[in-house]
C-alpha cells in the first residue's frame, strides 16, 4: 500500500536536522522544471506562482541560487503546512520513520513524487500552476503519467489523503486492478457530507501519523483512525471512499 499526500506551500531548509536517504527519484525533470523557471522574469515568476511580493522575490532568489544536490532537507522535515503541523514527522520513532518512508509518497508539483527521506531544496510550484514547459500546457500534461506509475508500482493499493489538485495526477491514469481508496473528513450538515479544508488538512496529519504509529498495511486498517473527534461511518462510506466525520 502506497499513501498519497500533497505538499504544502511553505517550506525551511534545515540541511542537518535529520540524514537525507536518496535523491528524488525524477531529479532531472525538477532540473527541467528549473531551467524553465530561472529564464522568467520576476513579474513572470510572480504571476505563475501567484502570491505577494514578499513570497515571490523569496522563491525568486531560491530558484537563482537553487542547487538540487547539496544542502538538503529530508522532504517530510521540509514541509511545513497544517498538515505537516498534525504530523508531526520530527518526533517519529524510528519505526515510524522506516514505515513512512516504505508506505508515504508527497505528491509535488516540481518534484513530481518524493519519498519522505528524499533530499529537497524549498521551492515554490503548485500542481495547478500554468507552467508551459518543454512543449506542454501545465503540469499535469508535463507530467502525464510519471507519477502515477511510480506511486502504483507494487500491488496498485493506493490511500488518497491528496487534496484533488494533486490525487488527479493519480486517479486519472488508475487501470483494472488497482485499488485507489479516498479518505473524506468532514461534518454532516443537513444531511449532508461537507468537507472543511484546514479541518481536513489536520486530520489527514493526524491520519498519517495514525497509520504509522499502527503499522497499517492495508486501507481497512485506516478506518479505526478516531483522533480530532473524528469517526468512520461505514453507511457514508463505499470501497472507493472512507468518510469520517467529526462527532
Amino acid at each position: 500500500m502506497k499513501i498519497i499526500i500533497s505538499p504544502a506551500k511553505k517550506m525551511k531548509s534545515e540541511p542537518d536536522l535529520y540524514p537525507c536517504r536518496e535523491l528524488p527519484v525524477f531529479l532531472a525533470e525538477a532540473r527541467q522544471l528549473a531551467d524553465w523557471i530561472q529564464k522568467l522574469t520576476y513579474q513572470e515568476a510572480k504571476e505563475l506562482w501567484k502570491c505577494s511580493d514578499a513570497i515571490a522575490k523569496e522563491n525568486f532568489r531560491r530558484f537563482q541560487d537553487m542547487d538540487l544536490k547539496r544542502g538538503l532537507t529530508p522532504a517530510i522535515l521540509s514541509y511545513e503546512g497544517i498538515q505537516y503541523q498534525y504530523m508531526a514527522p520530527a518526533v517519529f520513532e524510528e519505526r515510524e520513520i522506516s514505515y513512512i518512508q516504505e508506505h508515504l509518497r508527497i505528491l509535488s508539483g516540481f518534484y513530481g513524487v518524493v519519498r519522505p527521506l528524499d533530499g529537497v531544496t524549498p521551492y515554490r510550484l503548485e500542481m495547478q500552476a500554468k507552467a508551459m514547459v518543454a512543449g506542454t500546457r501545465d503540469l499535469y500534461e508535463f507530467w502525464g503519467d510519471r507519477i502515477y506509475r511510480a506511486v502504483a508500482e507494487g500491488d496498485g493499493t493506493i490511500l488518497n489523503l491528496a487534496s484533488k489538485e494533486y490525487s488527479r495526477c493519480v486517479e486519472k491514469y488508475r487501470v483494472p486492478g488497482d485499488r485507489f481508496v479516498t479518505c473524506v473528513f468532514g461534518e454532516l450538515t443537513d444531511g449532508k457530507v461537507r468537507q472543511k479544508g484546514t479541518l481536513a488538512k489536520m486530520a489527514r496529519g493526524e491520519m498519517v501519523r495514525y497509520l504509522a504509529q499502527t503499522g497499517a498495511a492495508d486501507p481497512e486498517d485506516a478506518k479505526g483512525f478516531d483522533h480530532l473527534g473524528y469517526r468512520f461511518r461505514e453507511e457514508l462510506s463505499g470501497p472507493e471512499e472512507y468518510v469520517f466525520i467529526k462527532e
